[in-house]
């Protein structure tokens, strides 16, 4: 890993409107659709803010890249709309979704924002640390209950955070559905914790004239 610590200072955005409600909407205390501040998604009901607030990991992480970088950001909903009209997601039935099917991503972004975006279906933890060490942000997949560093999740993937900083101490992330105040923005995870949680896959996210290096 890099001799020194490296932490982009990449704005926070959770996938739920309401970040500091997040402990409630992961532990079912509390519906999406009670979400006070739906309406900013720009969702069409409640319903369907509460259908895609779960699984607006990347679109958020999305988000906080766009921000970064000095583009606008859409509100979610239509953002995910776009997504879903360039493959990057997939309704496989009423409540089952595919996504984010990375390579139909990477290909949006880098044609709507001119960003470059690499899908990596095998991404060394080594490698996310040269990645960022360059200027770019990672799209991890990792286990969701990484937020608590879960001493035995029970499996690896299934949600995105996103890379924001890197050390001899770990990855610092951004995970769109952390704690409040103690994993939501700038959460160091030490690599050999980081290690229980990741699926080894990701996507790379820089300006465009990072993709020479």
């Amino acid at each position: 890993m890099t001799g020194s610590t490296i932490v982009h200072r990449v704005p926070y955005y959770s996938q739920w409107e309401s970040a500091d409600l997040v402990p409630e909407f992961i532990t079912g205390a509390r519906s999406a659709a009670d979400d006070p501040l739906w309406q900013k998604s720009g969702a069409d009901s409640r319903e369907e803010y509460a259908f895609w607030a779960p699984r607006m990991c990347g679109m958020a992480c999305l988000r906080m890249a766009l921000d970064f970088w000095g583009h606008s950001v859409p509100p979610s909903m239509p953002l995910l709309h776009d997504a879903l009209d360039a493959g990057a997601y997939a309704r496989t039935g009423e409540t089952t979704v595919k996504g984010l099917i990375y390579a139909p991503f990477a290909d949006w972004v880098r044609r709507r924002w001119g960003l470059y975006a690499q899908a990596r279906p095998e991404l060394p933890l080594e490698e996310v640390d040269g990645e960022v060490s360059r200027g770019r942000l990672v799209l991890l997949s990792v286990h969701k209950t990484i937020r608590t560093l879960a001493p035995r999740p029970s499996g690896r993937g299934g949600h995105l955070v996103l890379a924001v900083g890197s050390g001899p101490g770990g990855v610092v992330l951004h995970n769109p559905s952390g704690l409040p105040g103690r994993s939501q923005q700038f959460h160091t995870v030490p690599w050999a914790d980081l290690d229980r949680f990741y699926a080894g896959r990701g996507v790379v996210l820089g300006r465009a004239h990072q993709g020479a290096s």
